[in-house]
């Protein structure tokens, strides 16, 4: 997924500000789950959701006003009640790596307690796009 760094995005002395990787990595899963036909709504309705549970990130260098950056996403581990996906981010134009990350993602129920990932969800998850 591209992402368009724009003037909002950074800080004041013109670079990204830390936390919007974060913001850019949010839509990195929601592309990759949707892509798989895995929509928020849908889990919702069936009693279910998703939440963050860990997340990391590694800066690796600076990315700035106008630079477009390629977010790559994938999972890479699944067990019964979590995943994890995996990012890196480049720069388009240099194909500089910028940074790296991961984010631990946990199924709960309505309730916010851990659950077992529905098969049927499971299987999405891990299939190609």
């Amino acid at each position: 997924m591209d992402v368009r760094v724009y003037y909002e995005d950074t800080d004041c002395g013109g670079i990204v500000y830390y936390a919007n990787y974060l913001k850019y990595f949010e839509r990195g899963r929601t592309e990759y789950l949707e892509s798989r036909g895995i929509f928020v709504k849908e889990c919702l309705a069936k009693g279910f959701s998703f939440v963050v549970a860990r997340q990391e990130v590694d800066y690796k260098a600076p990315a700035r006003y106008g630079d477009i950056l390629n977010v790559e996403t994938r999972v890479s581990g699944i067990s019964k009640a979590s995943f994890t996906f995996e990012y890196a981010v480049n720069n388009k134009n240099t194909d500089q790596l910028i940074a790296t990350g991961s984010t631990v993602m946990v199924c709960v129920d309505k309730d916010i307690q851990p659950i077992g990932i529905p098969l049927e969800f499971k299987e999405r998850l891990s299939a190609k796009a």
